[in-house]
């Protein structure tokens, strides 16, 4: 009796949770697809002249979209080689007490507020500031830094939970075979766990695109046009989303803000689509 109730909760639960998403993303999409056009992106700039930066963007979202995709891809670059190697580390190493206090204090770095991050970020152009470099300013490097930081931990969280849920089986197999704990890392342990640490990446991929707390006090700004530079500051879709819902001052502009939402949902299922896809490709040619 207990398990059929307990059974009917989740069940109830699972339902209450689609309905509510399918409810929320039914509304964005209602919203943003009468503002999703050519209008959106580039306003009243000639497209391919503003997609190639010959004209600059002053009422659309492209430098948004481009400012967006880059710092993403520099935080990932910056993270994800640390993020997996701290994971790997985790799962293989012995169980020490240097590693339970580094795995717990990367379990409490995966829940930390993203505003704290900012504020790091915020704090660590003062510091260079006042005592390195006097010029130093908020820019696209500081915010890709700070996000990357903050998305290490679920890149390593990943990664040891991944490798984690292999049966030990498989690297004593592999040992018995003659292979070195590296070779067998490698080609066996590394290869299994690809779809669990895939899907760290992903997540952290759109954790770092969503954000809006970090790059508002690292970088971003409104009307900033394509990034100039990784020295320069830019523009972000979450923070475009952020300006246009809040300060709004009539109905195009709201439209603006629903239609950048759902550019941000098909940018971040482009994403997951096509990292998908590498994963089941990836898998079937192994």
């Amino acid at each position: 009796m207990k398990l059929r109730l307990f059974h009917l909760w989740c069940l109830c639960s699972t339902v209450g949770l689609i309905t509510c998403l399918s409810v929320l993303l039914g509304f964005i999409i209602t919203r943003g697809t009468t503002a999703f056009d050519f209008t959106l992106f580039f306003g009243d700039t000639d497209p391919l002249k503003g997609i190639f930066g010959i004209e600059p963007i002053w009422d659309g979202i492209w430098p948004a979209c481009v400012g967006t995709l880059t710092v993403v891809t520099f935080a990932l670059s910056l993270a994800l080689l640390p993020g997996v190697a701290t994971g790997i580390w985790l799962a293989i190493s012995p169980a020490t007490r240097f590693s339970r206090v580094l795995a717990f204090g990367i379990d409490i770095l995966a829940g930390i507020p993203s505003i704290l991050m900012g504020l790091f970020g915020f704090t660590l152009i003062l510091f260079l500031r006042n005592w390195l470099i006097p010029s130093a300013n908020t820019c696209l490097v500081l915010s890709a830094l700070s996000l990357a930081i903050l998305i290490i931990p679920y890149l390593a969280v990943a990664t040891r939970t991944a490798l984690l849920a292999l049966p030990p089986s498989l690297e004593l197999t592999a040992l018995s075979l003659g292979m070195t704990h590296w070779q067998a890392l490698r080609s066996v342990l590394l290869p299994q766990a690809a779809k669990g640490i895939s899907g760290g990446i992903m997540l952290a991929a759109g954790r770092a695109a969503e954000d809006t707390a970090v790059i508002m006090l690292t970088g971003v700004v409104a009307n900033a046009g394509l990034p100039g530079g990784i020295f320069e500051r830019y523009e972000a879709l979450p923070f475009t989303i952020f300006y246009y819902s809040a300060q709004y001052q009539s109905d195009t502009e709201l439209q603006m803000a629903f239609g950048a939402a759902l550019t941000l949902l098909c940018l971040t299922a482009t994403i997951f689509s096509v990292a998908s896809f590498l994963i089941r490709t990836t898998s079937r040619r192994q």
